[in-house]
């Protein structure tokens, strides 16, 4: 069993930043692989990035290539969303998941391979 809290969300101006923290607990932090989703209003949830257990891996997806990157420091249990020039558009509530595996990105940006969820964190982007 993994529990996952996320923290870090709020209101930020266009081409702002944000970091968001997923804490982990329940489980050795260090097997975990963990993505994570967001779900903008009126919208399906959709996959935002992923990093491997050793933190030595990470996808991220299209929409947010060059602008997020996903880091994680295994003493403390959390991995990290860094947001970077933030549009309206990435408004959404931010979802911290688990899985126990590492494999391609079309597999891991599935919603289906995540076991545990955390209970997600608002981020609003605007003037």
């Amino acid at each position: 069993q993994v529990q996952l809290v996320e923290s870090g969300g709020g209101l930020v101006q266009p081409g702002g930043s944000l970091r968001l923290s997923c804490a982990a607990s329940g489980r050795s932090f260090s097997t975990i692989t963990v993505g994570w989703f967001r779900q903008a209003p009126g919208k399906e949830r959709e996959f935002v990035g992923a990093n491997s257990w050793t933190g030595s891996s990470t996808y991220l997806a299209d929409s947010v290539k060059g602008r997020f990157t996903i880091s994680r420091d295994n003493a403390k249990n959390t991995v990290y969303l860094q947001m970077n020039s933030l549009t309206p558009s990435d408004t959404a509530v931010y979802y911290c998941t688990a899985t126990n595996r590492w494999t391609t990105i079309a597999i891991m940006s599935r919603q289906s391979e995540y076991a545990y969820w955390g209970q997600g964190t608002q981020v609003t982007v605007s003037s």
